[in-house]
């Protein structure tokens, strides 16, 4: 019997379900093959385990932001009001938003000691090379949304933080004044650049890391994880 037959055996109401679908979009065949899918692990020890622990504060930051995003409202005027209120107001409200801004701090470490022992462990080499780039353009954009989301308390280190990573980003030459340009919205930082930041926050890059790890994981199911430290 196929592993998701056997798994919906005792419940003739998911059994019925799951045929309804099947009948429809064909699952059972794709899903039993990934379900029985061996993979090849050599010399697994607890350092592979840092990939794993990312992948989870990735999910506890999408969890967290969409409840901060329920009471979060974007501007020079209302931003830090909200966080105040989300904080003194909402029920459970600084446990959200305490949890979101450790795992931020906490997912930034979890993937560079990822990609160290990647590195001494040699597993950037053929066949998984393009899988290291995919983790270090993962690592960047981690930082940077850990950037856009460092201004939306708007707060005096939010802000001064922000200006001063704003003008970071504009020292490059020729392309460097169009991004800081891009980033604030204008000269200076404003609702504008709140704005930007909060949608770069909580739809692009949120949305391009999640394609990236999808990739990443697809590319270990075929690949197997790495041996090494």
């Amino acid at each position: 019997m196929p592993y998701i037959d056997d798994l919906v055996a005792g419940n003739p109401a998911l059994r019925g379900l799951v045929n309804w679908l099947d009948d429809r979009l064909d699952i059972k065949g794709p899903i039993d093959y990934q379900l029985n899918k061996n993979v090849y692990a050599p010399s697994i020890s607890w350092t592979n385990c840092f990939g794993g622990i990312s992948f989870t504060l990735f999910g506890v930051q999408v969890l967290t932001g969409i409840l901060l995003a329920f009471y979060y409202q974007p501007g020079s005027n209302t931003s830090f009001e909200s966080i105040k209120y989300i904080m003194d107001t909402v029920h459970m409200g600084w446990l959200i938003r305490s949890i979101h801004a450790w795992s931020a701090n906490l997912l930034i470490g979890t993937v560079f000691f990822h990609m160290a022992r990647v590195y001494f462990a040699g597993a950037y080499k053929p066949p998984r090379e393009f899988n290291w780039i995919v983790g270090i353009i993962l690592l960047v954009l981690t930082i940077v949304i850990a950037f856009t989301g460092y201004l939306l308390p708007w707060n005096q280190l939010a802000y001064w933080a922000s200006q001063v990573g704003t003008h970071i980003a504009g020292t490059p030459p020729l392309a460097g004044p169009y991004v800081e340009y891009f980033l604030k919205g204008g000269e200076d930082l404003t609702t504008a650049t709140i704005n930007r930041f909060y949608a770069l926050h909580m739809l692009v890059l949120p949305a391009l890391i999640g394609l990236l790890i999808g990739a990443h994981l697809l590319m270990i199911r075929r690949q197997g994880p790495s041996g090494g430290l």
